[in-house]
C-alpha cells in the first residue's frame, strides 16, 4: 500500500461512505467532513505513508492518542467526496489491534454542538435525526461505539460517535480536528 494505490481506491471509499451517510440519515444535517483516516498494521508502512503524504500536506499533528502515535496531516489538495472537500488525513501508527482491511477506514463528520459528553452528543443527534435511536440503541446491524479519545495536551472535550457497518465507518464528533490541534498548541 502507497499514496498512489490510496488515490486509487478513494473513489470506491467515497460511494461506500456516501451510501452509509444516506443511510444513517446524516445527509440532510449539513455536516462537513474534516478528516479521513487510515488504517496500517506495520511501522514501516506507516512511516512510508507519513513521508509520502508529507510531499502532499503538512503533518500539523503527531501526538499520542491511547499510546500510539497519530498523526494529523493537512493536505495541500483537499480530498473529495461529493460536496465534501476533506482538508485533513489522520495516519494512526499501529496498535497491538491489527485491521483485517488496511487503507481508508473512515470519515470523521463534524456536528456543531456544545455536548461535553457521548451521552449529550448522541441525545443531540437523535433529535435531528429521530432514525438514529435505534442504531445508538444498539438494535440494528450498524455498530456503535462512542468514545472521548483525548491526546496528551487536548483542552476540548471532544465526544465521539462512531458508526461501523460493512468494513467502514463514518464518525460524528463536535469540534473539527483542526480546532483540537489548535487547542493541544495552546498549552
Amino acid at each position: 500500500m502507497n499514496y498512489q494505490h490510496l488515490q486509487h481506491t478513494w473513489v470506491d471509499f467515497g460511494q461506500r461512505i456516501t451510501a452509509f451517510i444516506d443511510q444513517l440519515g446524516l445527509e440532510n444535517l449539513s455536516l462537513y467532513c474534516d478528516h479521513a483516516a487510515l488504517r496500517v498494521n506495520d511501522n514501516h508502512m506507516a512511516q512510508l505513508l507519513a513521508d509520502e503524504f508529507s510531499q502532499h500536506g503538512k503533518i500539523i499533528s503527531n501526538n499520542i492518542i491511547n499510546g500510539r502515535p497519530i498523526l494529523i496531516i493537512k493536505l495541500t489538495e483537499p480530498l473529495v467526496i461529493g460536496a465534501m472537500h476533506i482538508q485533513c488525513v489522520e495516519l494512526p501508527f499501529p496498535s497491538d489491534k491489527a485491521y483485517p482491511v488496511e487503507g481508508w477506514e473512515h470519515v470523521e463528520l463534524v456536528f456543531p454542538s456544545q455536548a461535553q459528553t457521548c451521552q449529550a452528543l448522541a441525545a443531540e443527534l437523535i433529535e435531528k435525526v429521530p432514525q438514529l435511536a435505534d442504531i445508538i440503541a444498539g438494535n440494528s446491524d450498524i455498530k456503535v461505539k462512542q468514545s472521548s479519545p483525548k491526546g496528551d495536551k487536548e483542552r476540548l472535550a471532544n465526544p465521539t460517535i462512531a458508526f461501523k457497518a460493512n468494513g467502514i465507518c463514518v464518525k460524528v464528533h463536535p469540534h473539527d480536528i483542526q480546532k483540537i490541534v489548535e487547542s493541544e498548541q495552546a498549552c
